[in-house]
C-alpha cells in the first residue's frame, strides 16, 4: 500500500513542479484527441438539408399566422364591442345645484363678509353656483326708479363684493346675480327695463358669472328683450356667462317662454303635493321632451313642508332632469319664517351642559329636532355629491315608469353607466309600484332611502314589485346590463 502511494505522489510532482521564484508550473494534460459539438462546416452542411428547410419554413408560417390571427382577433373585439355615446355639451350651471340667497343680511349678520365665510360649507354641499341678492338699492317711495348698480349699504361695500368673487372662483363657485328690479314693491319690470340692460353690462364686467331676473314673464315679452341678450353675447369672458329667469304658471305657458325667451336656464316649480302623480308625470314628460334638459331648473315651492317630507323632494329635484335650485336653508328643512341663523346652530348643538334655563324644559325636544336636521343636511349632501358625478343623474335619459295619485316612479340611464330609478311616494298610504321596463333587472340596490327599517342603504330590493310606505322615498341603482 506504501508503495502505491508513494507512485501516485510522484505522478502529481510530473504534473506540478516550482519554479525557482515561487510560481506553481501546472502541466495540463493533451485532449486534444477529444471533439465536442459540431463544427461551423459541419452546421452548414446539415442546415442546407430539406427535413431542416421544410421545419423552418413550417415556424415561419406558424409565427405569422399567429401574429394576423391576433390582429384579427383585435378588429373584430374593437368593431363589435358597444361604442360610447358622446357627451353632451353642458355648461357649470349644468354641473350641480344652485344655491339662492335672497337675503344677505338674513344668510349671515356679516353680510357680503359672511357670505364669503359660508363658502367652505357651500363647497361641502357640492354648491356650483351661488345666485345672490337682490343687494341693489330701491327707494320706497320710488320703487319704479332703483340704483341697479349700487350696492345696498346694509349688504356691504364693494371691496367686500370683490373679495367675495374672488374667493369663491378660487373654490370653483360660480356666483350669479339677482337683478330683478322692485324686489320689494313688485312693478311692471318693463318700465325699468332699459336700467336693467345697463346694470347686466355693468355687472358682468365685475366678475359676475351670470345675471337672474325673477318672473321673466313680462319683461322677455317687452321690445327690450332682444336688446338684454345682445350683453351676453357680446361679453370677453372665457367662461360662459349665464342669462337665468324663473316663471310660475301652466306648463304650457312655461314651455312658452322657454322656447321664446332663449334664457340659458328657467326654474320652474315641480306640481306640488297636493296635485296628483300622474299629473306631475305628465308635467316633467312635457318639458323634458320638448326642450334640452340643460334649461330646466327646479325649486322648491315654498318652505311648508318640515324637515322630514322635505327629503321627498330633495330626491325629486335632485334626480329629476335638470338643474336643482335651492334657497338657503331647504337643505336642512327650514319651514317659512324660520330663521336661517337655526342652520347655523347645528353647528354648535345644545347640550344639558350648556343649556340656558329657557331651553332646560324643552330640551329633549330641541335636541331631537337639531339631530333631525343634521340628518336631514345629510341627505342633502350625498344627493348632491351623486348628482355631481353620476353621468346618468347628470345628462342621462328620463323615462316614466309608473304615476298615481299620490306616488311616482322614474329611471334615470346614459349609456353605458349605472342606472338610477327615484320613488317617492306623499300618500298617507303605502303604495305598490310594479316597475317595468326593458332596460331594468329583477332586483336593484337601494343607494339612499327615508326609510331605513325596510329599505336598508346597500340592501338589494325587488324593482318589479316596490313596496314604498307613507312619506317615503327611495333611490335604487343597478349597473349597465350590457
Amino acid at each position: 500500500m506504501k508503495d502505491v502511494e508513494l507512485k501516485e505522489v510522484d505522478q502529481a510532482k510530473q504534473l506540478m513542479t516550482r519554479e525557482n521564484n515561487g510560481c506553481v508550473k501546472v502541466t495540463v494534460p493533451d485532449n486534444t484527441g477529444v471533439k465536442y459539438g459540431l463544427s461551423k462546416d459541419e452546421l452548414i452542411q446539415i442546415a442546407g438539408t430539406t427535413g431542416w428547410i421544410r421545419t423552418r419554413w413550417a415556424l415561419l408560417v406558424l409565427f405569422w399566422l399567429g401574429w394576423v390571427g391576433m390582429l384579427a382577433g383585435a378588429i373584430v373585439i374593437i368593431v363589435q364591442a358597444p361604442r360610447c355615446k358622446p357627451i353632451p355639451e353642458m355648461n357649470w350651471w349644468n354641473k350641480g345645484l344652485l344655491y339662492k340667497i335672497s337675503d344677505v343680511s338674513a344668510f349671515s349678520d356679516n353680510g357680503l363678509k359672511g357670505v364669503e365665510e359660508k363658502l367652505d360649507y357651500l363647497s361641502q354641499m357640492k354648491v356650483k353656483g351661488l345666485v345672490l341678492g337682490p343687494i341693489h338699492t330701491v327707494q320706497a317711495d320710488r320703487p319704479d326708479t332703483p340704483n341697479l348698480t349700487l350696492i345696498n349699504s346694509k349688504v356691504g361695500t364693494e371691496n367686500e363684493l370683490k373679495s367675495l368673487l374672488e374667493q369663491a372662483h378660487k373654490k370653483g363657485i360660480s356666483i350669479v346675480l339677482n337683478l330683478t328690479p322692485n324686489y320689494e314693491k313688485p312693478k311692471n319690470v318693463t318700465t325699468v327695463a332699459e336700467k336693467i340692460r345697463e346694470a347686466c353690462a355693468y355687472w358682468l364686467t365685475k366678475g359676475f358669472d351670470g345675471i337672474f331676473l325673477s318672473d321673466l314673464k313680462d319683461i322677455a315679452e317687452s321690445h327690450y328683450w332682444p336688446s338684454i341678450q345682445v350683453v351676453f353675447n357680446q361679453t370677453d369672458n372665457t367662461k360662459k356667462v349665464a342669462l337665468m329667469g324663473s316663471v310660475t304658471g301652466p306648463v304650457d305657458e312655461v314651455s312658452l317662454l322657454l322656447n321664446r325667451s332663449g334664457v340659458d336656464l328657467l326654474l320652474t316649480d315641480p306640481a306640488d303635493l297636493t296635485e296628483s302623480g300622474v299629473t306631475q308625470a305628465q308635467v316633467i314628460q312635457k318639458l323634458y321632451s320638448g326642450h334640452l334638459q340643460t334649461s330646466l331648473g327646479w325649486r322648491l315651492r315654498g318652505r311648508s313642508l318640515g324637515s322630514p317630507a322635505v327629503r321627498l323632494f330633495h330626491t325629486l329635484l335632485f334626480t329629476l332632469p335638470g338643474t336643482p335650485v335651492f334657497s338657503a336653508g331647504d337643505e336642512v328643512g327650514l319651514k317659512a319664517g324660520e330663521k336661517l341663523q337655526t342652520m347655523w346652530d347645528l353647528e354648535n348643538p345644545v347640550e344639558a351642559t350648556n343649556a340656558t334655563a329657557k331651553h332646560t324644559v324643552c330640551l329633549p325636544l330641541i335636541q331631537t329636532l337639531q339631530e333631525e336636521r343634521i340628518a336631514v343636511r345629510d341627505f342633502f349632501k350625498a344627493l348632491s355629491d351623486l348628482k355631481g358625478k353620476e353621468r346618468s343623474l347628470l345628462h342621462g335619459e328620463y323615462v316614466s315608469l309608473y304615476s298615481s295619485a299620490t306616488s311616482l316612479a322614474f329611471l334615470r340611464l346614459w349609456d353605458q353607466s349605472e342606472r338610477f330609478v327615484t320613488a317617492v311616494n306623499w300618500g298617507n298610504d303605502s303604495v305598490t309600484m310594479k316597475l317595468t321596463n326593458s332596460d331594468l333587472p329583477a332586483q336593484a340596490q337601494v343607494r339612499l332611502t327615508t326609510d331605513a327599517v325596510n329599505l336598508a342603504v346597500d340592501s338589494k330590493v325587488s324593482v318589479e314589485k316596490l313596496e314604498l310606505g307613507p312619506k317615503q322615498a327611495v333611490l335604487l341603482s343597478y349597473p349597465y346590463p350590457g
